[in-house]
């Protein structure tokens, strides 16, 4: 036996029920101004929207679709611009940060043990980091102009 037929929630002939939407729906005038498609022999003058134009609206020219003889043509994206220069406060910020990972992997090159020269390594490391992140300006560039797009 047919599940659909014997539940409660959906009528038992949907065909029926939607020719009783639709004729409820043209009883209110929906689509009454609507014009008929033209048939499928006939070749329409619009390709996209034929016969849906309303009356009064002049006719919108659609543009063909143009054959491409490269067929290898692609976007090729400008070169990036260079690199900012390195000012002299990021390169000892680097320079503290190197000297912290060198602390922290070679203790002997510097004559401390390894129970003195862990912590002054992390705290030379975080030391560095610190000063690369108080270098960090908020807010645009000076010379970025009045539309400075998406700020994070």
């Amino acid at each position: 036996m047919d599940s659909r037929r014997d539940s409660t929630d959906g009528p038992e002939d949907v065909d029926a029920a939607f020719a009783e939407i639709v004729a409820s729906l043209e009883r209110d005038g929906m689509g009454a101004n609507w014009p008929d498609p033209p048939p499928f022999d006939e070749p329409a003058d619009e390709p996209v929207a034929a016969g849906i134009r309303p009356e009064g609206q002049p006719r919108v020219a659609v543009p063909e679709p143009e054959e491409d003889d490269d067929d290898d043509a692609h976007f090729v994206p400008p070169d990036p611009p260079p690199l900012p220069r390195l000012r002299a406060g990021t390169i000892a910020a680097l320079v503290v940060i190197a000297v912290g990972v060198v602390l922290l992997v070679v203790p002997q090159l510097f004559g401390l043990s390894t129970q003195v020269s862990v912590p002054v390594a992390l705290v030379v490391l975080c030391g560095g980091v610190g000063w690369l992140v108080m270098r960090v300006k908020p807010g645009p560039p000076p010379d970025s102009g009045w539309d400075d797009g998406a700020v994070l």
